[in-house]
């Protein structure tokens, strides 16, 4: 009995370890860590999240849609900040998000907050569509990644026709990812490519393989540096826990899911923020 009782401690004592103790293992390689770096505020001032509608990743049937901290990170850092966000989708309605991402251990502090969030739900359960947004009405336009964006950021007309009205607008446009894909069908006031001779970063290749999804139609480092970007980007053992953000200007992008934050708040910076105090 006092066998079979002392198993039954060191296993649950195991699986709390494990618990909690995987995600800072991973926060500790990279993946999701605490931004430390200047916080700005906005207050008035308002900011659009684009995110992906497509649900299902190619014929696999497997679901998929925004991987979650590229839209809840960002958010609640506009949100803190005082700025007022909504958020659009490629077609409008339910926003697909991928399940994984709100699951231990990926899910962060911004995703749990988004769950017990029915305001914030309610957004992504009824975005606007992109058709029907009055885009010169904001000062910041973040588009979110996430597997679903490879399919319909970047071959979306009406989105390339939105962003480039942003930009002619003078807002401050970015994103993570596979989100910055959604610049490829804008152009800047002169009618040339958006991302052309810009320096911008976005989720690598090298990325995409080690994660063994390479059967998505579009890949970010691929596809921009193909449109005449000036891409870059930083390499880690696994590239999942590199972290890279880019300013060229009004265009903010950061490499993946960990730059939300630091893309966020230099996207701030970029629309007149002003450095929050602590």
């Amino acid at each position: 009995m006092e066998v079979v009782l002392f198993l039954g401690v060191g296993l649950v004592l195991l699986v709390a370890v494990v618990r909690l103790g995987l995600p800072a293992l991973l926060r500790r390689f990279g993946l999701h860590r605490p931004y430390r770096g200047e916080a700005y505020a906005l207050p008035g001032k308002r900011a659009l999240i684009i995110t992906t509608s497509h649900d299902r990743l190619g014929d696999t049937g497997k679901p998929t849609g925004v991987f979650a901290s590229e839209m809840t990170v960002p958010y609640y850092e506009f949100l803190d900040a005082g700025m007022e966000v909504d958020i659009a989708s490629v077609k409008g309605g339910h926003v697909p998000i991928e399940a994984d991402s709100l699951r231990w251990p990926l899910a962060t502090d911004a995703d749990r907050r988004y769950l017990a969030d029915p305001a914030f739900r309610a957004k992504t359960d009824a975005s606007h569509p992109i058709t029907e947004v009055d885009i010169a009405a904001y000062d910041i336009v973040f588009l979110a990644g996430g597997w679903g964006a490879a399919y319909d950021l970047g071959t979306s007309e009406v989105l390339g026709t939105q962003i480039s009205r942003a930009w002619a607008a003078g807002k401050v446009v970015g994103g993570v990812c596979h989100g910055p894909l959604g610049l490829l069908k804008a152009v800047d006031t002169d009618g040339q490519p958006l991302v052309k001779g810009r320096t911008l970063t976005a989720v690598t290749d090298r990325q995409i393989s080690q994660l063994g999804i390479v059967h998505t139609p579009m890949h970010p480092e691929r596809d921009l540096r193909a449109a005449g970007s000036d891409f870059r980007s930083r390499r880690a053992v696994f590239d999942i826990f590199a972290d890279l953000t880019v300013e060229d200007g009004r265009l903010v992008t950061g490499q993946n899911q960990n730059a939300g934050a630091e893309t966020a708040h230099k996207m701030m910076r970029a629309a007149g923020g002003r450095p929050r105090q602590s």
